[in-house]
C-alpha cells in the first residue's frame, strides 16, 4: 500500500488540531513540537489543506489554524486527498500495467482492496477519532496530562 508520511503526517496534524483548538487557533509550532513533525513540512501540508477549506488560518499575535469544518464533517479521505496522496495498493499506480502494458494476475485483487480502504477512510471522521479512548490518552500523554476524558466537549459541533 503506498500511503506516505505526507498522507499519515496530514491525518495526524488534523486530529492533533481538532483535539487542541478548543482555545482558539492552533499554531503550528505546536503541533510540530507535540507530534516530531517539521514545522517547514507541516507548513506545506497545511496550505494544501487550507486550499481544500480543511483548515482555516487567523494571523497575526495568538494567531494559527483551526478546522474549516466540524471534525465530524471532516473524513480521514479527504484529508488524504488534500495533500495530492492516493491510497493505492497496485503495484502499478493503478494503471493496469503492471505486467509490461497489461495488469498482472492479481491487479483486480489490489484494486479491489484499495478501493475498500477508500472506502473505509471515507467513513472516519476526526470526532469519531476523538471519541475514541486510546487516541485522547495518547493526546493526554503527549500534553504532559495524563488521562482525560475521552470525548472532550466541542463547540464546533453544535453548528
Amino acid at each position: 500500500m503506498k500511503l506516505t508520511t505526507k498522507g499519515r503526517y496530514a491525518v495526524t496534524a488534523m486530529l492533533d488540531l481538532a483535539i487542541h483548538e478548543n482555545g482558539g487557533p492552533i499554531a503550528l509550532a505546536d503541533i510540530a513540537h507535540r507530534q516530531g513533525i517539521s514545522l517547514s513540512y507541516l507548513e506545506q501540508l497545511f496550505s494544501r489543506l487550507r486550499k481544500h477549506k480543511l483548515v482555516n488560518s487567523v494571523r497575526g499575535p495568538g494567531g494559527g489554524y483551526s478546522l474549516g469544518h466540524p471534525p465530524a464533517r471532516i473524513f480521514i479521505a479527504d484529508v488524504i486527498a488534500a495533500v495530492d496522496e492516493k491510497v493505492d495498493t497496485t503495484r502499478c499506480g493503478g494503471k493496469h500495467n503492471c505486467q509490461g502494458s497489461l495488469p498482472c494476475l492479481t491487479h483486480e485483487l489490489w484494486h479491489d482492496l484499495g478501493q475498500r480502504i477508500e472506502e473505509y477512510l471515507s467513513r472516519i471522521s476526526l470526532q469519531s477519532l476523538m471519541e475514541r479512548e486510546a487516541v485522547m490518552s495518547i493526546a493526554a500523554r503527549q500534553d504532559g496530562l495524563g488521562d482525560v476524558d475521552p470525548v472532550p466537549e466541542r463547540q464546533a459541533d453544535r453548528s
